[in-house]
């Protein structure tokens, strides 16, 4: 198996490019080119930084945390009746967890959100809030 893939084993694949780069596959293979260092994964935290040094064979750092603050996993949530269907969150999700159509309410397809966030500042109208994966689910 490529260093590279070993790497993006580990990443928690949220898509979130607080790493500086635009998804954890390319995250991946600048720490396996020697381009980026195993701390800049908010979303990883100090034990997915330690992790990664292992496996870079170097010595384990904390995570920056200029990048971001760690969070456990969270998941959004489209508040119904504040949503009107501008679908700027759906252009802004990365891993596609987010469906509806213009002028329509959009909802959040539970098992494929990655919790990275980028739909909360996209949205106009800020009817997007993240909450813990078994809150999620709860009207």
């Amino acid at each position: 198996m490529r260093l590279a893939d070993r790497i993006d084993r580990l990443l928690p694949q949220t898509q979130c490019g607080q790493c500086g780069y635009p998804g954890c596959r390319p995250y991946a293979e600048a720490m396996a080119n020697g381009e980026a260092g195993p701390d800049r994964c908010p979303p990883g935290g100090d034990a997915g930084a330690r992790a990664l040094a292992r496996v870079l064979g170097i010595a384990p750092v904390p995570y920056d945390r200029s990048l971001g603050e760690h969070r456990p996993g969270e998941l959004a949530l489209v508040v119904e009746e504040d949503c009107i269907g501008c679908t700027k969150c759906i252009q802004a999700c990365p891993v596609d967890a987010i469906i509806g159509a213009a002028k329509h309410m959009h909802t959040v397809v539970e098992p494929l959100c990655t919790g990275c966030r980028l739909c909360v500042p996209a949205c106009p109208v800020d009817c997007i809030v993240m909450l813990p994966p078994a809150s999620a689910a709860a009207p």
